[in-house]
């Protein structure tokens, strides 16, 4: 069986996989960076020196602009490289943090698929996730020290670069290199948890397994019950902002209220319409939208587990209500929502509320866990110019 290593950069080759070009097996392997389409033949029996000394002429400059071809023309590479003969793909994480990699991964991945090839993922840089891995190398003293020479030789100007997805430092270089398999389910949904970001997270539905996760449905409990103890159905429609796929909508809808949920994501705001149905009021506003044009007025708005992504909290004073209730995890509320409410002239802290509080737990059926950080509730009320 040939080895086919499908990588975004040449370097990713030596940083992630130099157990396979190392192998003392020599088996031949085929490397395809999937920036520039180059197809590197690695014969066998090939020294491992002689190996990396061909890749070090693959590295290039630090280019922002590097991404993953897409499944089809990876597939042609692939089909190219093995010929006809047995072969396994070995390439990213798709939950790797550097989401040009992820990417990568995730398509050579589904091209694997359409040609019938194994594949096995490098664990990768991912910072947020600890992996249950198949397969760990842990390299020796001299595999090591040819991985640092190849980095300070032909790779330091990534060493110095300030690109989050091309720089190179001590996390990004392992000494032991990890790997695992996943099926079409398990790899989409550890791509789409890492994409909170992107519109990556809705290619599956519930990425964050509100549906499953202990920790998702004790927090939805306890923030339904939060909302429910201060308001009643009666005193009118409440706007739920960013109500992703109605996981808590549902939720206040068996408790009597009316929501008008809010939510930009196309493939988002299709799943959370099926799931209300006729019991529902579906709008495709951010939280940009609703205070540019305030037309949704009620008792209070929900803002629960959004308002990571820099938004202005100032917006907060168009909103046609008197009530908002924030949720967020302790360390934002005291980074981003005190500091603020200092200074905010309309509004103030009415009460706060833990709603669940941190916990490690098992994620992907569990093949990583990580750290769930805990949600506070606060509820900011409206008040007279300071």
């Amino acid at each position: 069986m040939i080895d086919i290593v499908a990588v975004l950069r040449a370097e990713d080759a030596v940083l992630d996989f130099l157990s396979v070009l190392s192998d003392p097996r020599r088996t031949e392997v085929h490397v395809l960076s999937g920036d520039t389409g180059a197809h590197l033949v690695l014969p066998p029996g090939t020294d491992p020196r002689e190996r990396l000394a061909a890749l070090a002429g693959h590295v290039r400059p630090v280019d922002d602009t590097a991404a993953s071809p897409g499944p089809e023309p990876l597939a042609v590479l692939l089909r190219r490289a093995a010929a006809g003969r047995p072969a396994r793909l070995w390439t990213h994480s798709p939950a790797d943090n550097r989401r040009s990699r992820g990417v990568l991964g995730r398509d050579a991945a589904r091209a694997a698929e359409t040609e019938g090839l194994p594949v096995r993922h490098a664990v990768g840089y991912s910072p947020y996730l600890q992996f249950i891995s198949d397969l760990d190398r842990p390299l020796d003293a001299a595999q090591t020290a040819a991985k640092l020479d190849f980095v300070n030789r032909h790779c330091a100007h990534l060493l110095s670069t300030r690109s989050p997805e091309q720089m190179l430092y001590t996390a990004r270089v392992p000494a032991t290199e990890r790997y695992f398999e996943a099926g079409p389910a398990e790899r989409d949904g550890l791509f789409a948890l890492l994409s909170s970001l992107d519109d990556g997270a809705a290619t599956v539905e519930d990425p964050w397994e509100f549906a499953s996760s202990p920790y998702e449905q004790e927090r939805l409990d306890a923030t339904t019950a939060w909302i429910a103890g201060r308001l009643a159905p009666a005193d009118g429609p409440l706007t739920e902002v960013g109500a992703c796929e109605g996981a808590l909508t549902v939720r206040l809808r068996d408790k009597g209220f009316t929501v008008e949920a809010t939510e930009p994501n196309p493939l988002f705001r299709r799943r959370l319409a099926a799931r209300l149905g006729d019991t529902g009021r579906v709008h495709p506003d951010g939280l940009e939208e609703l205070a540019a044009r305030p037309r949704l007025p009620g008792p209070a708005y929900l803002l629960i587990e959004m308002l990571y992504y820099g938004q202005d909290l100032d917006l907060l004073d168009t909103l046609p209500t008197g009530l908002v209730f924030v949720a967020l995890e302790p360390e934002a509320i005291a980074s981003r929502l005190v500091p603020w409410l200092e200074t905010a002239p309309h509004w103030e802290n009415a009460g706060e509320t833990v709603l669940v509080r941190p916990a490690l737990e098992a994620v992907c059926g569990g093949r990583a866990y990580l750290s769930k950080r805990g949600s506070t509730g606060v509820l900011l009320r409206r008040t007279a110019a300071r």
